[in-house]
């Protein structure tokens, strides 16, 4: 059995409470390491993670740890993918753990004449009770939208698409779809090649554009249900509102880019935002805006409240007190991030390139 040379790449920062469970995971792959080349892309973290990882090395000579001087994940990962020597490039982030077998699932896809990029569902996680509760909402469409990779289970199959693959024995069709969009995505070395390298004005949603990119050059993307990852979500309220703040503010800039890369779930946040804004504005001095301010909070804590019992339900009813205050921090971050973001940005709009650097090695 011939098995292809592999990079698998980790863009890091600041993550010594999750590194060395997921190296542990990287480096338990049921993958022969002498083909398995690991580079550790760390943004000059500052709580020991450096030291975790070093620790690894002196045991694994396939690892590297390569330094990121800027810190963010498209800069690490640009210089880890014009260092990767592979024939197949595997994207993990620190906050993940991968399954033992999750390089060769990824492969048996990448290596089909059609597929260039692969991905499986994300299974959101949480070691502490809010964090828990932070999962069951990500893992909600009421929470995050009908994002594929984040609501379907592992093993399971989304009922919805008509482009599901079709049936056949070279792969677990059943559980396999093609889809737009993948979250922790694995790629040929052809696909990267053609697309180039990331932009680097992104600090969040450069998945999105990269993906996008790749897709308008022709690329196919799966998504894999036999392909798991456990991701640790945030822990506190304070650290996912940041994070969603981001998401809302950067995806200004890939909507410049790409206007069709967007669906209408992505503006709901700022619409809701904006109304209530505008609503609140005008309230004191037209009675009628204050009434339909009252009807709009009551209708979302009516279908937040709703969206809450249905999975408390499923997964406990413990988080029924906690999920509309993470409901609503999840939406009114985005809104709010994305409604900077218009401000920030207005005159970026002929700006369809970013801050894309040119591979020398693949592009001369």
């Amino acid at each position: 059995m011939q098995f292809p040379f592999v990079t698998i790449i980790l863009p890091i920062r600041n993550e010594a409470k999750y590194i060395q469970r997921c190296l542990v995971s990287v480096i338990d792959q049921d993958y022969p390491a002498d083909q398995l080349e690991i580079l550790v892309v760390d943004g000059m973290s500052d709580d020991g993670t450096r030291d975790i990882v070093q620790s690894f090395q002196q045991k694994h000579p396939n690892l590297k740890l390569i330094d990121n001087p800027q810190k963010i994940v498209p800069t690490g990962w640009n210089i880890a993918v014009q260092l990767a020597k592979g024939d197949f490039v595997v994207r993990v982030d620190g906050h993940c753990i991968i399954a033992t077998d999750y390089v060769r699932q990824c492969l048996k896809y990448l290596q089909l004449d059609d597929v260039h990029c692969v991905g499986g569902p994300i299974e959101t996680i949480g070691e502490t009770f809010t964090s828990q509760a932070i999962a069951v909402a990500m893992s909600s469409k009421f929470g995050v939208g009908n994002s594929a990779f984040r609501v379907l289970k592992p093993g399971l199959k989304d009922e919805g698409p008509e482009d599901s693959l079709p049936k056949g024995d070279s792969m677990n069709k059943t559980h396999s779809m093609y889809i737009d969009t993948v979250g922790i995505p694995a790629f040929t070395r052809q696909a990267l090649d053609l697309a180039g390298l990331m932009d680097e004005e992104l600090v969040r949603n450069q998945d999105d554009e990269y993906i996008f990119r790749l897709r308008k050059l022709g690329a196919r993307l799966v998504l894999a249900s036999d392909i798991q990852i456990k991701y640790f979500c945030r822990t506190s309220y304070n650290a996912l509102a940041r994070q969603y703040f981001q998401y809302g503010y950067w995806k200004v800039r890939v909507f410049q880019k790409f206007p069709r890369q967007m669906r209408p779930r992505q503006f709901i946040p700022l619409v809701f935002v904006l109304s209530l804004i505008v609503l609140l504005a005008l309230a004191g001095s037209v009675p009628l805006f204050g009434t339909l301010l009252k009807l709009e909070v009551a209708a979302y804590l009516v279908a937040s409240l709703t969206a809450s019992v249905l999975e408390s339900r499923k997964r406990g009813w413990r988080f029924l007190p906690f999920l509309p205050l993470i409901f609503a921090i999840l939406h009114i971050s985005y809104g709010l991030g994305f409604l900077l973001g218009l401000f920030k940005f207005y005159n970026r709009w002929g700006d369809k390139v970013g801050k894309i650097p040119i591979d020398n090695e693949t592009h001369g």
